[in-house]
């Protein structure tokens, strides 16, 4: 049986990444757990937010790598994130910030 995918996205998500690709060019994603923005998957520019040895790249979502900081994935680990799109501002620095939109995760139990 193959691995399930640990990160996916939904179409909204799929079509404000693009978006936000033709403004900024490639994007990255980055969820630390932390309060407030950091509780939220924040887009940035690929290769602003530097990312290091306490950091787990979850996989890749329509070309865009989705980065989770360790101590969040020993929570998360059990579980398939999916990026999504809700109305509302972003993270004060997650490029969707200006556009009304925001993104967000939902997940699910692994079988």
């Amino acid at each position: 049986m193959a691995e399930q995918e640990k990160v996916l996205a939904t179409e909204a998500a799929v079509e404000l990444m693009d978006m936000l690709r033709e403004k900024h060019g490639p994007l990255m994603f980055h969820q630390s757990g932390g309060c407030c923005d950091g509780s939220s998957p924040m887009c940035y520019p690929r290769g602003e937010f530097r990312v290091g040895n306490s950091d787990v790249l979850l996989g890749w979502i329509h070309d865009t790598p989705f980065y989770m900081s360790k101590d969040q994935y020993e929570y998360w680990k059990h579980t398939q994130l999916i990026l999504d799109v809700v109305e509302g501002r972003g993270g004060m620095f997650s490029l969707e910030n200006p556009e009304g939109k925001r993104f967000l995760i939902r997940s699910r139990l692994f079988e």
